[in-house]
């Protein structure tokens, strides 16, 4: 999944790095600190193969999605446990993510493209695991980062009916 690109910074990596600068000018700790530990992730993800590379922005923002699911299931456990300031704490921490990811797709227009990806596999008479592998790549090549991988495998499993 990792590519290489022409070594140049991406332009999400760069609004990062801006951003961070700007929060430690406003001495805003939460997004100081969250900032600081999305370019640690981002940093650790582009040496991860064999060799050192920059990263695109469509794997910048696969990190932050990975970060900030991490956020959500750790404010919901910190929750469950009693400790609403750490909860508050992580959601806080997911809310400075949230601003460089894209803006979800909807539902319903997730759903139709999910149905029309499903009826090419099924005409094409695929079917079982390999129809759900070729709808989820197919709709995934569509809605690009509209979506989450998990978010788009559950419709195409609900429209599979499996």
């Amino acid at each position: 999944m990792v590519t290489e690109n022409d070594g140049a910074m991406s332009e999400l990596s760069i609004r990062i790095r801006s951003d961070l600068t700007e929060a430690m000018k406003a001495r805003d700790e939460v997004t100081v600190s969250t900032l600081r530990m999305v370019i640690s992730a981002i940093s650790t993800a582009s040496v991860a193969g064999d060799s050192a590379i920059e990263l695109s922005d469509e794997q910048i923002i696969d990190v932050l999605r990975s970060e900030g699911k991490r956020r959500a299931e750790a404010a919901e456990v910190f929750h469950e446990v009693g400790r609403a300031d750490r909860a508050g704490a992580e959601r806080a921490e997911l809310a400075v993510i949230e601003r460089y990811l894209p803006v979800a797709m909807d539902d319903a227009e997730l759903v139709t493209i999910v149905a029309e990806e499903v009826a090419k596999v099924v005409a094409a008479g695929v079917s079982g695991g390999r129809a759900m592998g070729e709808s989820v790549k197919a709709v995934r090549a569509r809605v690009g980062s509209g979506a989450d991988g998990a978010r788009v495998a559950a419709a195409v499993k609900a429209a599979l009916g499996s």
